[in-house]
């Protein structure tokens, strides 16, 4: 029997990575988007206030998108209220929410919303399909969001979805993920998301990408020093979104790790996909996350045992187990 705590693997740093890591928790928005049984607007409240309760300091709450495309998250207007004495308790918890267009921003706004995010495409078939538009034309769309929500006082984050291969388009070249993530960059976005929407990213085409856009010299460290600085995207802009449906989501995240970046995307039980690519299977779970960055000695504030409590919860609601391997692990839960 090991003498280890539950929940805490022996910690051995190495060289090279971030002393800390920001987890975005996306399991609120991302992980029930696709759920066909509708969650009570209760339920997700409790979902979020547990995820707080556990240390996660961003976390995702939902999306400001029309209820015929998203019908989960069609209570977004009910449930943020339920979420005010979160940040009333602790004013620096984050609790961003997705805007589709300009009548999206206008309701998260009218709700004292301070966090939004955009949601954006590297490639032309994806942008059809998630937003009926054309690359350029999204971005078209997404300019005045960004500017109105600057003014606003609040802060934007851009996804960029497909950074690494599309359903419809196959593998995607370096460069034209790296142009696409610019151009949404430009738009003002504080951070930039680059999504791994179908999960099949392997850790060199991490390095590959983030040396593109940073301006990193291959076998750098990903500052984004040696770019000019009208083409690239500073690092510590940047954030990483892994699907785990080959199972590369950890070693991805490394890679992203020795590369500069510190804020990384998950799921809490690894909840998720994505309504318009069916390939997309689970996102990295957060909890597996936890245990890979606590092992490396990485700073998260995280308490393994209350979010893995939590993710058994919400995998009751749902009437399934939990698919994050590290949950089944510390819970004893079955496959």
């Amino acid at each position: 029997m090991s003498d280890l705590p539950a929940g805490l693997p022996m910690a051995v740093p190495a060289a090279g990575l971030p002393e800390a890591v920001r987890i975005h928790e996306v399991g609120a928005r991302d992980g029930l988007q696709n759920e066909k049984t509708t969650v009570p607007t209760e339920v997700k409240a409790e979902f979020v206030h547990r995820l707080a309760a556990a240390g996660l300091g961003t976390i995702e709450a939902t999306s400001f998108v029309h209820p015929k495309w998203v019908p989960q998250l069609a209570d977004a207007a009910e449930l943020m209220p339920l979420l005010a004495d979160l940040t009333a308790r602790d004013p620096a918890l984050r609790l961003p929410v997705l805007v589709p267009n300009e009548r999206g921003l206008d309701r998260a706004l009218e709700l004292g919303v301070t966090e939004v995010a955009v949601f954006g495409s590297a490639t032309e078939s994806f942008a059809r399909a998630n937003l009926n538009r054309t690359v350029d034309e999204s971005l078209a769309m997404f300019a005045p969001v960004v500017a109105r929500a600057k003014a606003a006082g609040a802060r934007v984050r851009g996804y960029l979805s497909m950074c690494f291969g599309d359903p419809w388009e196959g593998p995607v070249p370096v460069a034209q993920v790296a142009a696409a993530a610019r151009r949404l960059y430009e738009l003002g976005c504080d951070e930039l998301s680059l999504g791994d929407t179908i999960g099949v990213a392997t850790p060199g085409h991490v390095t590959a990408l983030l040396d593109e856009l940073t301006g990193s010299p291959a076998g750098g460290t990903g500052t984004g020093t040696t770019g000019s600085p009208t083409n690239t995207v500073p690092v510590d802009r940047l954030a990483v979104h892994f699907h785990d449906t080959y199972g590369q989501a950890l070693s991805n995240t490394l890679a992203a790790l020795q590369k500069g970046v510190t804020v990384v995307d998950a799921s809490a039980g690894g909840l998720g996909g994505c309504p318009y690519a069916k390939s997309a299977t689970g996102n990295l779970a957060t909890e597996d996350l936890v245990w890979m960055l606590h092992g490396l000695g990485i700073r998260t504030g995280v308490d393994l045992d209350r979010l893995s409590a939590t993710s058994v919860w919400m995998a009751e609601h749902l009437g399934r187990p939990s698919p994050s391997r590290t949950v089944r692990a510390l819970t004893h839960q079955e496959q």
